[in-house]
């Protein structure tokens, strides 16, 4: 078992960031996020759970949500494994955070804060290939900036690859220890910057509860199940698909060409048998998670299955 808890848990996530005795922690590293650009001296957390518009509408649960002293609203994710539709599903949260604001000021006014994205993913999005993408609503051919009321930041975890004497930010410290904290022995960095002395504390396995660690193992059994899934779907999607691809190719080889078929079937059927590997593997983890008793919504963000299809299991 690792010193230090596994941020990338649900329950690690919000011990670290998301409690009032620890804010200190998110509001510095916010700060060091931001450097140059604003600071926030405080900032108090709202209810994660945002009834819907309608009935039977679905919530939309955050990993963290904040306003800060000056009125802006943060959503803060840890993201440990990839999701379909991740990109939208980010804007949509945000956007909805927008819309939660309603009107402000005289005469219908719409005097919204800005709403701020930080997504921590331990993926590289395919759409980026840098360590920090920063989205904002810009004039397409001249960059300048058309409103700042929504801006998405994404940090790439498995593009970083400094080690801890090559990290000469505080923003590089911080996205050092995040990545690596679950094999640390150590919390480095404490003589250059208290707040890390903070986060030893706050993050010490042995340091929590006999609530907070059956909690903590609960929410880590989860984690690591989800990611031990989604390896086996891709181990699984390129086995069927290697073998559907070379059915394909043989029997298109037999009029076209054994080349030109082979390449043709083993595109095709690759695709076709990673997409049905993986279909049926999300399909045995909704399973595995409703049988654990967690509720569809939650497995639906897990697994992006139709909420109809996870009722019928």
């Amino acid at each position: 078992m690792s010193r230090f808890i596994n941020p990338f848990s649900d329950f690690g996530f919000k011990k670290i960031f998301g409690q009032e005795v620890s804010k200190e922690l998110l509001i510095e590293f916010l700060n060091d996020l931001l450097v140059g650009e604003r600071v926030i001296c405080d900032l108090h957390f709202l209810n994660n759970e945002q009834l819907p518009d309608y009935q039977e509408g679905k919530g939309i649960i955050y990993d963290i949500y904040c306003v800060t002293d000056t009125g802006e609203h943060i959503i803060v994710e840890m993201q440990g494994a990839s999701q379909i539709f991740y990109i939208d599903r980010s804007l949509y949260y945000l956007s909805r955070a927008i819309v939660n604001q309603g009107v402000r000021g005289d005469g219908g006014i719409y005097d919204i804060k800005a709403v701020y994205g930080v997504s921590l993913l331990n993926f590289e999005l395919k759409e980026n290939s840098k360590l920090r993408v920063d989205v904002i609503l810009a004039d397409r051919d001249t960059g300048k900036l058309f409103n700042d009321k929504l801006r998405q930041i994404f940090i790439n975890l498995p593009l970083f690859d400094k080690e801890e004497d090559e990290c000469l930010t505080d923003f590089e410290r911080w996205i050092y220890v995040l990545k690596n904290m679950k094999t640390l022995d150590r919390m480095p960095f404490k003589a250059r910057k208290a707040v890390f002395e903070k986060l030893e504390e706050i993050a010490d396995v042995a340091a929590l509860s006999p609530e907070e660690r059956a909690k903590y193992d609960q929410s880590l059994k989860v984690y690591n199940d989800y990611v031990a899934t989604m390896e086996a779907a891709e181990r699984n999607g390129m086995e069927v698909g290697m073998k559907k691809g070379m059915d394909i190719g043989i029997e298109k080889g037999m009029d076209i060409g054994m080349e030109k078929g082979m390449d043709i079937g083993m595109e095709k059927g690759m695709e076709k048998g990673m997409e049905k590997g993986k279909e049926e593997t999300l399909l045995q983890t909704a399973r595995n998670l409703k049988s654990k008793g967690m509720d569809t919504a939650f497995i639906h963000d897990i697994t992006q299955l139709p909420l109809e299809t996870i009722e019928e299991l």
